[in-house]
């Protein structure tokens, strides 16, 4: 199921996006929005924002949203240390 959400013309004009750049970046804040409220994991939030795992966690850093470790990350992280063995 796909949602489309409509954004008045006057709230596009005012945001600070070129815009060519509109769609994406207004698809990755909202990425970086729903994981750090916990609505969405990091690796959905990700496929949505279209960031590799690397460049999702610079965003996180850069808007200092504190990353959540759970199990999930934490099996990503050990499956990773071990392939790069």
């Amino acid at each position: 199921m796909a949602i489309t959400l409509t954004i008045p013309d006057d709230v596009i004009q005012s945001l600070k996006i070129p815009k060519q750049r509109m769609d994406i970046e207004l698809r990755q804040e909202m990425a970086f929005a729903l994981y750090q409220r916990g609505l969405a994991s990091m690796g959905v939030a990700r496929r949505y924002a279209e960031l590799d795992k690397w460049a999702f966690l610079d965003g996180l850093a850069k808007r200092g949203i504190v990353r959540h470790f759970g199990e999930d990350e934490l099996s990503e992280d050990i499956a990773y240390a071990r392939d790069s063995q």
